[in-house]
């Protein structure tokens, strides 16, 4: 009888081991899919608000103030997406 033990088969660890991460891509790609829909559809929905809004100042607001109201509305939107860019850009590098 000899001393050895029995040495694993590597393959069978490395079989595994990209099964395992085949399924962590597939749930990551799965997950960016999501993502990318539901982007979209706030992008769409986003861009209703915008118009339903410019539209209910045309609405409301007087001639000699829409375009002191649709200005300030359009500066709104501009600062939210540049809180938005600046939190993502943190988020990505740090």
């Amino acid at each position: 009888m000899s001393d050895t033990t029995p040495v694993p088969d590597e393959s069978e660890s490395t079989d595994t081991d990209n099964e395992t991460q085949g399924g962590r891509n597939v749930r990551r790609y799965a997950n960016y899919a999501v993502l990318l829909v539901l982007g979209l559809l706030a992008f769409v929905a986003l861009l209703r608000l915008y118009f339903s809004v410019s539209n209910a100042i045309t609405t409301w607001i007087t001639a000699e103030y829409r375009s002191l109201f649709q200005a300030a509305f359009n500066l709104v939107v501009l600062l939210a997406a540049g809180v938005g860019i600046s939190y993502q850009l943190r988020r990505l590098y740090g």
